[in-house]
């Protein structure tokens, strides 16, 4: 029964990520088309946090989960540092963050990927970067011998957003990430995760 309904709550998830995700490519389609005048002059450093949900796929060389099945997650943390290049281009650094149940516990896939971020139009930005996956029992669910390991490997990142509101260094945006990554664990084992979000950013430029 229990799995039942945590089925339909991964479902109930996913139509609603699609219809984000629908709403997100409408408003970039739109913006692409549409006339923008410059609101905000971009410089110096840039600071991001994002908040959303999305869906995991995990697979494990031991094979205890594969990707033939997959659940809702939700974003924490999601943070960006970096340094404006000039108008356009950013050098960055992305931590993406999402929370998933693994054997019961609550786990955390995410990473420190070195990045670039570049704005294709005036509201328009593309980002994307490799580096250093994590992953790690969430900071609210670890338990001794249970949940509390570590492990670390490789992880892409392929995102891009949308502006959709600017007052002088503030920016509101909404966006979309995927997040392919691989965790190596004890035992020459590892652990796979395809990653996809949408969510809203808030950004200070």
């Amino acid at each position: 029964m229990k799995s039942i309904k945590m089925k339909t709550i991964k479902k109930q998830i996913g139509l609603k990520v699609a219809c984000v995700a629908f709403a997100l490519v409408s408003s970039i389609t739109y913006a692409q088309n549409a006339d923008s005048k410059k609101t905000t002059q971009r410089d110096g450093f840039i600071i991001e946090f994002s908040v959303g949900g999305g869906l995991i796929s995990l697979e494990d060389s031991e094979g205890i989960q594969t990707f033939d099945t997959s659940q809702g997650t939700f974003v924490f943390p999601d943070l960006k540092l970096g340094y404006m290049l000039n108008e356009n281009l950013a050098v960055t650094a992305a931590m993406p963050g999402n929370i998933y149940e693994f054997q019961d516990n609550d786990r955390n896939f995410g990473g420190f990927i070195p990045s670039l971020q570049y704005w294709v139009k005036d509201n328009w930005w593309i980002h994307g970067g490799i580096g250093l996956a994590i992953d790690s029992p969430a900071l609210y669910d670890i338990k001794d011998n249970v949940n509390d390991d570590w492990n670390f490997g490789c992880a892409v990142m392929a995102s891009t957003g949308y502006e959709i509101y600017k007052k002088k260094n503030f920016a509101l945006n909404v966006q979309s990430k995927v997040v392919l990554g691989r965790a190596n664990l004890d035992g020459d084992s590892h652990r796979d995760a395809v990653i996809f979000n949408v969510g809203l950013g808030f950004s200070w430029l």
